[in-house]
């Protein structure tokens, strides 16, 4: 079922909700820059129905609103607190990969009376000392080049070796998707990752949290995951061997059963 919310400043923000409303345990799912909610399908098939589950669309992504920047993850925290109260939910496990994980943890810090747990896949708290630049120069070679430009880099970023040998249709439905970004849009979520930093939200972290992270992962790599778990009291760390940066599509079966673990810890 495909419903939209109306953020504070009157952005429409689409979302999906998935499974039956009977079930209690509640789960939020925010996925990567330049993918829409429908990053996370192969997750929401392997969980079944134990929970209920929104899959949203960022701002600037997929069928929300394009807004002008520039974002902030905070912003896109509390947009998600709009879809959260459009759907009616009080309380609500929340997960997110890559910028979707950064937005996770400025809602937890922005919302905490109605998180149950906290999910943090493939990301980071902070990119590091070069990350407003390295950001930038992302979003400047989008406008200057074309998103065609970035593909190669994404592919080889996002997928191991092996898995887009033995799987190239994944790899081409992300493509696609990427592809279809907005790019004005792209570059300011790029300046959003390269200006955030969310490390002060984590030692006052009090719910389970789940970090998990592909052992290849060079985007958000072992070290940052390592960062966090150290800062988070409540936490739990797993190194997917042989995994790159979108393990949600790469092993959804194990993301499925990191989120379980979240919910039986909540």
């Amino acid at each position: 079922m495909t419903l939209k919310a109306t953020a504070t400043d009157g952005a429409t923000l689409y979302y999906q909700l998935h499974g039956p409303d009977t079930v209690a345990d509640k789960l939020v799912l925010i996925h990567s820059l330049a993918m829409t909610g429908s990053f996370w399908h192969p997750v929401v098939e392997a969980l079944g129905d134990r929970f209920q589950v929104i899959t949203l669309d960022c701002r600037g992504h997929g069928a929300s609103d394009k807004t002008p920047g520039p974002y902030s993850v905070e912003q896109f925290a509390d947009d998600v607190a709009a879809v959260v109260a459009h759907a009616g939910w009080q309380k609500a496990f929340v997960a997110g990969a890559s910028m979707g994980g950064c937005v996770a943890i400025a809602y937890a810090g922005r919302h905490p009376e109605g998180l149950r747990g906290l999910g943090l896949i493939d990301t980071t708290a902070w990119y590091g000392d070069t990350a407003p630049a390295d950001w930038a120069g992302r979003a400047a070679k989008a406008r200057d080049e074309g998103l065609e430009a970035l593909v190669g880099f994404q592919q080889t970023r996002w997928f191991g070796d092996a898995f887009r040998a033995a799987h190239p249709e994944v790899v081409q439905q992300a493509v696609q998707v990427f592809l279809q970004n907005d790019i004005d849009a792209y570059a300011e979520t790029c300046n959003m990752l390269g200006a955030c930093d969310q490390r002060h939200v984590l030692p006052g972290l009090t719910v389970p949290v789940e970090i998990v992270v592909g052992s290849e992962d060079y985007a958000t790599p072992v070290a940052m995951a390592e960062a966090m778990h150290a800062q988070i009291p409540a936490s739990a760390l797993q190194v997917l061997d042989g995994k790159r940066h979108l393990t949600p599509l790469e092993v959804p079966q194990d993301i499925a059963d990191a989120l379980i673990r979240l919910a039986d810890r909540g």
